[in-house]
């Protein structure tokens, strides 16, 4: 499912209409990045947690030359699942 295709399901499901739920679904994602940008974390109980991670900086190898090269540390963000999200998947 896309970005288009997920607006298209939202609108039908809430009854509104196509540019709204496009305005929220957008809404909902700056949100989100925005939390995370501060190193806050979303919790949407049921479904997940968007969160940030630290990951080390660490020494990788060119595919090409073999050569070693530095890789810089990083944050990341990730997702957890949340139970009811993992058993509605595991039917």
């Amino acid at each position: 499912m896309n970005k288009s295709e997920l607006i298209d399901s939202i609108a039908a499901s809430a009854d509104i209409p196509k540019a709204q739920a496009g305005r929220a679904l957008d809404a909902m994602i700056n949100t989100v990045t925005d939390a995370l940008k501060n190193g806050e974390q979303v919790v949407l109980v049921g479904f997940g947690t968007f969160a940030v991670k630290d990951r080390a900086a660490r020494t990788g190898r060119n595919p090409q030359t073999g050569e070693p090269i530095e890789i810089a540390a990083a944050k990341i963000p990730s997702f957890k699942a949340g139970k009811a999200l993992k058993d509605a998947v595991n039917v």
